[in-house]
C-alpha cells in the first residue's frame, strides 16, 4: 500500500479534500447507487449534452462522455484543478467530447449554451438560501426548453435541525446547509422545475462496507492504512463518522430530476 501524498492541513481542510486524500473515491452523501438512480432517470442519449458544476479534475464527466457517449461541459472555479482535468481529458482522448473551463457556478450567464442536462451533486448543500436560489436559477438559464436537473444532495430530517447543520458544519469545516426532501422538492419548483423523480436513502458516505461494495475493498484497505499512518487524518474522519452515525436517522441523501417545461 501507498500512503497518500497531500499537502493538506488535515485540521482544517474541508471534509471531502480530507476523505479524498484518504483514497476515497465516492464523495457524495448517497455513494455511486445514488448516483446511478440519476443517470437511470436521466436515460441520456448519444450527442446529448451536459454541463456538470464544480467538475472538480474531470473523472465524472470523462466517464459520463465515455460511457454514454453525451458531450460535457463541466465549470470548475479553482484553476490547479482546471489544468488537471484538462490533463485528464487530454490523456483519455476525449478533448473533442469533453470540456473543463474555468468558471463560477454563481455566474453561469457567462456560459452562452444550453444543455440538455445540468448535473450538481453536493453543491447546493454548501451554500446559503440566497446562494441556492442564485444557482438554481442560473441553472434554470442554462437548461434548454425540457432539459432536465439532476441533482443529489445531503437531506436531513429533523425538527432541531439548525443544530445538526451546525454541528455538521463544525465536523466537516464546511458550511452545510442541507433540507428536508419537501424542503428540496419545493426549492426546485420555485425555480421553475417540475420534479419529475426523487429518491431518499441512508448516508452512506463513511459505511464501511459500502465503501467495500461500490468502491472495492483495495479502497477500504488503503483509508484504513492512510487512517494508521496519520494521526491527524485518521482524528479528522473518525470525527466525521461519530457525526454521521450520531444523526444517522436524521441525516441521509437526496436525489432528484427535474424537468424545464415546454
Amino acid at each position: 500500500m501507498i500512503q497518500t501524498q497531500t499537502q493538506l492541513n488535515f485540521k482544517t481542510a474541508p471534509g471531502h479534500q480530507v476523505l479524498a486524500a484518504a483514497g476515497k473515491k465516492a464523495l457524495r452523501p448517497g455513494g455511486y447507487r445514488a448516483t446511478e438512480q440519476i443517470f437511470e432517470w436521466a436515460n441520456f442519449q448519444p450527442g446529448e449534452t451536459v454541463l456538470e458544476l464544480a467538475a472538480s479534475f474531470g473523472y465524472s464527466a470523462i466517464a459520463l462522455a465515455q460511457r454514454y457517449q453525451v458531450r460535457v461541459v463541466g465549470v470548475e472555479k479553482n484553476p490547479d484543478s482546471v489544468a488537471r482535468a484538462q490533463a485528464n481529458v487530454a490523456a483519455a482522448g476525449l478533448t473533442q467530447q469533453v470540456q473543463i473551463i474555468q468558471g463560477d457556478i454563481f455566474h453561469l450567464e457567462k456560459i452562452s449554451e444550453k444543455f440538455d442536462y445540468v448535473l450538481a451533486e453536493a453543491i447546493l448543500t454548501m451554500q446559503s438560501d440566497v446562494g441556492k436560489t442564485k444557482i438554481l436559477a442560473g441553472i434554470y438559464d442554462r437548461l434548454r426548453s425540457g432539459g432536465q436537473f439532476l441533482s443529489h444532495e445531503l437531506r436531513v430530517e429533523n425538527p432541531k435541525a439548525e443544530i445538526i447543520c451546525r454541528e455538521l458544519s463544525t465536523t466537516i469545516r464546511v458550511n452545510a446547509v442541507p433540507l428536508s426532501k419537501d424542503g428540496w422538492v419545493s426549492l426546485v419548483e420555485k425555480a421553475r422545475l417540475k420534479v419529475e423523480n426523487y429518491q431518499v436513502g441512508s448516508m452512506a458516505l463513511l459505511n464501511p462496507s459500502r465503501i467495500a461494495q461500490e468502491e472495492g475493498l483495495p479502497t477500504l484497505i488503503t483509508i484504513g492504512w492512510n487512517m494508521l499512518t496519520q494521526p491527524e487524518l485518521r482524528r479528522r474522519i473518525l470525527a466525521m463518522r461519530e457525526t454521521f452515525v450520531r444523526y444517522s436517522s436524521d441525516l441521509g441523501y437526496v436525489v432528484l430530476t427535474a424537468r424545464k417545461e415546454t
